[in-house]
């Protein structure tokens, strides 16, 4: 069965502001907006992820990925059908150890799902998943971990033999947070330089062994850089597809409005061939993000586009990466909701709050936030800027947060 896709066409635009209470029509000469008016899609090649066309023009994929422990086969197979019923044409799942890619073999057979396989460190269990799955994941600025004699092009070469072997696209997933070490100090405070470089590299990588069937994703949790980094690798490389989406968007209805922001910026200018809404929920209410999606998508195909807050630099910022199978517990999503309402009384202080739910992501991703929270199984790690604070449990953890913020606060006023 094939997941419910979106055409995005080239037409006339209107703008509608959704106030409070009111909604207002405002003509497309609005000097507010500085969206176009037409939407043509570039011009990117045909990437086949199972029974779903990402590419070439062909209808926009909405994606999502399980929040469930890929071992716990029963309920990850629950939720990836849920996803799929939902609408997401692919459904990723985290591979990050043998007992993992094991169970993949048997959720593959229970779910009709477009599985896509997000391999983070590990990525020689690429083998071990690919003969099952319809699409590999890799992270460029993970690679690094494993094997540290061998190149990141003899590593990426390993994972395109594998697909091309077992019939699998491949997304080179490039994220602001951990973008390759010596880019990132080559690019210093350009972080989205490092990130089109890093994906403009791999492209380079699979091309030299012949291998053309993949896709790639340039995400941070600033919607101002998702656009500018897309914008930057479309221009270099217009014939690869781009899956994009706003990374650690966070809670609602603030992770959707960001997302939003990167959508219409995007799409419009006709960038982006699959997309992914990442916000922090519980596990129930995953297949939220994909209605969510589809009906940013549904918008954008009608015309109606929505004034937003501004999330630069002015305003507290609070950013939380979605649940997945990584997040080691549970509490991690009660965790950020109460971090929202802890700081509403910071709400006009240029502040960036970063809640992240695992140790894979959570050390490098929190750097670039005033105060970063990354969770552990028993102990939150609380860090400002790149220094590390020290960890509490998760009853402590908010009290200190209150004090971190404060002296922040009191330091820059």
């Amino acid at each position: 069965m094939r997941g419910k896709c979106h055409p995005v066409e080239g037409f006339k635009w209107h703008i509608i502001y959704e106030l409070t209470l009111i909604s207002i029509t405002t003509p497309i000469e609005d000097p507010l907006s500085d969206l176009p008016t037409t939407a043509e899609r570039n011009r990117t090649r045909a990437v086949a992820i199972g029974s779903v066309t990402v590419g070439a023009g062909s209808a926009i994929v909405v994606q999502s990925m399980c929040a469930t422990h890929t071992q716990d086969v029963a309920a990850t197979v629950e939720q990836a059908n849920a996803l799929h019923q939902a609408g997401a044409g692919v459904v990723r799942l985290a591979v990050d150890s043998k007992k993992d890619a094991m169970a993949v073999a048997e959720i593959a057979q229970r779910t009709p799902a477009n599985i896509c396989i997000d391999l983070q460190e590990s990525y020689r269990l690429a083998a071990d998943v690919a003969p099952f799955v319809a699409k590999l994941r890799y992270n460029p600025g993970h690679l690094y971990h494993h094997e540290k004699s061998k190149s990141s092009a003899e590593k990426a070469h390993f994972i395109a033999d594998i697909a091309g072997e077992h019939d699998c696209a491949v997304r080179i997933g490039i994220n602001c947070g951990s973008v390759d070490l010596e880019l990132a100090e080559k690019f210093g405070e350009d972080s989205v330089g490092a990130m089109v470089a890093s994906a403009i590299e791999h492209c380079g990588y699979l091309d030299l062994v012949g291998f053309t069937r993949y896709i790639v994703s340039l995400k941070d949790s600033d919607p101002k850089k998702v656009v500018e980094g897309n914008q930057r690798f479309a221009a270099e490389r217009p014939d690869v597809p781009l899956h994009i989406g706003v990374t650690e968007a966070g809670l609602l209805p603030d992770g959707a409005i960001k997302t939003r922001i990167a959508f219409e910026q995007l799409l419009t200018q006709g960038i982006g061939d699959t997309i992914r809404v990442s916000l922090t929920l519980p596990n129930s209410r995953k297949p939220e993000e994909v209605r969510i999606g589809q009906e940013i998508l549904d918008d954008i195909s009608a015309g109606r586009f929505r004034s937003v807050p501004n999330f630069g630099n002015d305003t507290l910022n609070i950013i939380s990466c979605p649940s997945c199978s990584r997040v080691e517990n549970e509490d991690f999503v009660a965790l950020a909701e109460k971090v929202r309402e802890m700081s509403r009384y910071a709400e006009q202080h240029a502040v960036t709050i970063a809640v992240m739910g695992c140790r894979v992501n959570g050390p490098g991703e929190t750097d670039d936030a005033d105060l970063g929270l990354w969770c552990g199984p028993t102990h939150v790690n609380m860090k400002r800027g790149t220094e590390t604070v020290g960890a509490f449990t998760y009853d402590e953890v908010l009290l200190r947060l209150r004090d971190e913020l404060d002296n922040l606060i009191a330091k820059r006023s």
